[in-house]
């Protein structure tokens, strides 16, 4: 199985340390709009279709919320697979629900009944707590706390060390 990451920067670069270490993949490259070609940097992100195969699947790393939910949404369109990317070192309960095309890094805490759909990033040691749902394309900051049982709306950013409350955000 090979991957391709659209984004070879600080994230994209996290992704593939994720991607290698899950020993899911043969092969893991980078398109990049910013970067010439080179080994491991095949081309732009808008030369995605030429590397789409059924032994492909890509993964847009991008900080930035809208912009990796609407390149998730071209690679759909495109019937691209997307990866589910869960660090070894992070727990997700077996009750829990992670969508494709979201990445749960190092030490991070999904707890029972959560639900974390599409495009999600779980950043860092951040932990959800139980019966949350996190809305697409939303980005939990290293060493945030989300209290049980809240809905956190489509590409919100929950920054660094926040802690939202109990039912701040009703389901």
């Amino acid at each position: 199985m090979r991957l391709i990451i659209l984004g070879a920067g600080g994230y994209g670069k996290t992704v593939a340390d994720i991607a290698r270490q899950s020993g899911k993949y043969e092969q893991i490259y980078f398109l990049d709009d910013g970067q010439e070609k080179s080994d491991l940097i095949l081309g732009t992100c808008a030369e995605f279709l030429k590397f789409a195969d059924g032994n492909t699947e890509m993964y847009p790393a991008f900080g930035n919320n809208e912009m990796r939910l609407d390149w998730m949404e071209k690679l759909s369109d495109a019937q691209i697979v997307l990866p589910r990317l869960i660090h070894a070192t992070a727990y997700v309960s077996p009750t829990a629900e992670v969508e494709a095309g979201t990445v749960v890094l190092p030490l991070a805490i999904i707890n029972t009944d959560c639900r974390i759909q599409s495009g999600c990033i779980i950043n860092c040691g951040s932990i959800v707590d139980h019966g949350c749902v996190i809305e697409e394309g939303v980005h939990i900051s290293p060493g945030t706390v989300i209290k049980a049982e809240n809905r956190i709306p489509r590409a919100t950013k929950i920054e660094a060390g926040e802690v939202v409350p109990l039912r701040a955000y009703p389901l």
